[in-house]
């Protein structure tokens, strides 16, 4: 028996490798399925597997394709994959390169979406600076939809519960297939001629193919162009449509659109009811003020009146006088009492004012006799002045031959003077 040739496993996966790499069909592949095991790595990469009924295969978009993909994947969703299937030596397993990822079917739809989405944005037709203010209360309101059908019904409905008195006026539209969209945007400008305060545009739910005719551009430029206030009310919450992001209000049913053009009367009512009620109370309040105020002001002009300030002034006078009264009344009966103190104490005080002045005579009478000069003659004093009657106390007051007079006890003598010592 022949021995065989042994190969490695990297050269087994090598050949295999180059027997994808030459094969045309595997070089330039689409291939559908649905995603999962979905995987965006942080360096940009995403890992796939790609699967149906009868099997499953594993992908990868790099990085430098990835960043072309026009919408995020997510698990289960539908995809046509464009690339190449080759094998991964080191693992030995194949995978899809995918160099192109778009949605299958109804993904088709939202690119288009996607695109006329962003081609709006950018023209500025999203803009939030252009959206009209929807009013508060609306008296005549248009509804652009189809004339049977749960939208319409719930429209009307949710009106008349509540605000009976608004007028609805209905433009029975298609809303689906072919004719669709010219039908929604001649509606649109026939109601916008009718000068109503808001419109309605919308429809029930569906799937995306259902509610398209509002995806179309016409039917946006429709709904940006139209002078009356546009409320777009398509499908249910979870739709978006390309009317809503260029309505001037987008509710998220027909049956919240309703509710958003048309006030409740209700509330109204009530709310009158409430005013009604509070003017009263504010009426009752400011009429209590304007009493007590009123009776401030009665008792301010009685005090200030004439009359009352001439009582005042008597009252005033007459307490004047009867403290005057009083007070001279007070002051005779001190006087009296002082007087009757003074006439009681007055022998004594003349009596005391007698001693002590004979007192103090006597102490006179004795320093007056101490310093009599008749006195000091009697010890044998004497005392001479000048011709000019000047008293001598000094030599240097006389001079020889000066003519004295000397005082003595008992007579006086003339001499004159000799010689000075």
């Amino acid at each position: 028996m022949a021995e065989k040739n042994v190969y490695s496993v990297g050269q087994v996966n090598r050949y295999i490798k180059n027997m994808f790499a030459e094969d045309f069909f595997l070089r330039n592949i689409a291939v559908t399925g649905e995603i999962s095991n979905l995987k965006y790595h942080s360096s940009g990469h995403i890992y796939f597997t790609l699967k149906d009924a009868e099997g499953e295969i594993k992908g990868i978009m790099f990085r430098g394709k990835a960043v072309g993909l026009k919408f995020r994947m997510k698990d289960g969703d539908k995809v046509i994959v464009s690339g190449s299937i080759e094998v991964y030596d080191k693992g030995g397993t194949y995978q899809i390169y995918a160099n192109t990822i778009q949605l299958a079917g109804a993904g088709d739809l939202y690119l288009r979406f996607e695109e006329l989405k962003k081609e709006l944005a950018e023209m500025g037709m999203f803009a939030p600076e252009y959206k009209k203010p929807i009013p508060k209360f609306a008296r005549r309101v248009g509804i652009i939809t189809a004339p049977t059908g749960a939208a319409v019904r719930d429209i009307i409905q949710i009106s008349k519960r509540r605000n009976p008195y608004v007028e609805l006026i209905l433009c029975p539209t298609l809303v689906q297939g072919e004719s669709a969209v010219a039908s929604i945007y001649e509606s649109i400008a026939r109601m916008d001629a009718l000068g109503l305060d808001v419109l309605i545009v919308g429809r029930g739910g569906g799937s995306i193919e259902d509610l398209w005719a509002f995806n179309e551009e016409e039917v946006a430029r429709a709904i940006f162009g139209c002078n009356t206030p546009v409320i777009s009310a398509v499908g249910h919450e979870t739709d978006t449509t390309i009317a809503d992001y260029v309505a001037d209000l987008r509710a998220p049913t027909p049956s919240a659109a309703a509710e958003l053009a048309v006030f409740d009367m209700g509330l109204i009512d009530a709310n009158i009811a409430d005013y009604r009620a509070r003017l009263q109370s504010s009426m009752q309040q400011r009429l209590q003020d304007a009493r007590v105020r009123v009776a401030q002001h009665s008792k301010h002009l009685s005090l200030l009146s004439p009359e009352n300030q001439l009582n005042q002034k008597r009252q005033r006078l007459a307490e004047v006088e009867r403290r005057v009264v009083e007070l001279m009344n007070r002051r005779i009966e001190d006087a009296r009492m002082r007087l009757d103190g003074l006439q009681s104490a007055m022998p004594t005080a003349m009596e005391t004012k007698l001693v002590d002045r004979r007192h103090r005579l006597e102490m006179l009478a004795a320093r007056l006799d101490a310093a009599s000069p008749v006195k000091k003659f009697a010890q044998g004093y004497s005392y001479t002045v000048n011709a000019d009657g000047k008293n001598i106390s000094s030599t240097d007051d006389v001079a020889v031959g000066d003519e004295l007079t000397v005082y003595l006890r008992e007579g006086k003598l003339g001499v004159e003077v000799k010689n000075k010592g």
